[in-house]
């Protein structure tokens, strides 16, 4: 029990997204309770800001940028996501009276999930064909048997791979949903 699949690997994608919907909840809570609900008013606009600002890993990692390391910019974009999620949500907090705010929580969340289950994946089929490799390797098999025995394993790792290929058209979704709801926001805003 002490080594279960579950507790290496999916209690700790569910800790985060538990961890963020708790934090969420207890922050909403907090500015409900003190009075002071109009900050989450506000929170929209740092969260979307963090969460723009952790787009720098994909920049550098479609070398539109040069400078910064990729593991590092790959933590920041983690961590940036998950505070400016977290800042959005309690923005959100249960206060929409329209559709398309709904739609840009609904889209993000979607791409947050996405991207953790993403993660989650790759660095676990990652370790599993480390693991076969080293095995195989331990048995005595010639590099030549060992490509051919982890052959589908190396498919199936090259598809699994491909999973931005659905990331990515979700945050453009969550991108134009966001964008929209700023312009619905700027024109009825009361300026006053």
């Amino acid at each position: 029990m002490k080594n279960s699949l579950f507790r290496l690997e999916i209690a700790p994608l569910l800790g985060m997204f538990v961890l963020l919907i708790g934090t969420t909840t207890v922050g909403d809570a907090l500015l409900e309770r003190l009075g002071y609900l109009w900050i989450g008013r506000y929170l929209g606009i740092p969260g979307t800001l963090l969460i723009i600002l952790s787009l720098t890993y994909s920049l550098r990692k479609r070398k539109y940028i040069s400078s910064g390391n990729p593991q590092k910019l790959l933590r920041m974009h983690e961590l940036l996501t998950w505070l400016g999620a977290l800042l959005v949500l309690v923005h959100a907090g249960h206060h929409f009276n329209t559709i398309l705010p709904w739609l840009a929580l609904i889209a993000m969340v979607v791409n947050l999930i996405s991207g953790m289950i993403g993660r989650y994946l790759l660095a676990r089929s990652r370790q599993h064909m480390m693991a076969k490799q080293e095995s195989y390797k331990t048995r005595g098999l010639s590099k030549v048997e060992i490509d051919k025995e982890l052959f589908w394993d190396a498919v199936t790792f090259q598809l699994m791979e491909k999973w931005r290929v659905v990331h990515f058209p979700i945050s453009f979704i969550f991108a134009i949903l966001t964008l929209g709801h700023i312009i619905s926001i700027l024109m009825f805003w009361e300026w006053r």
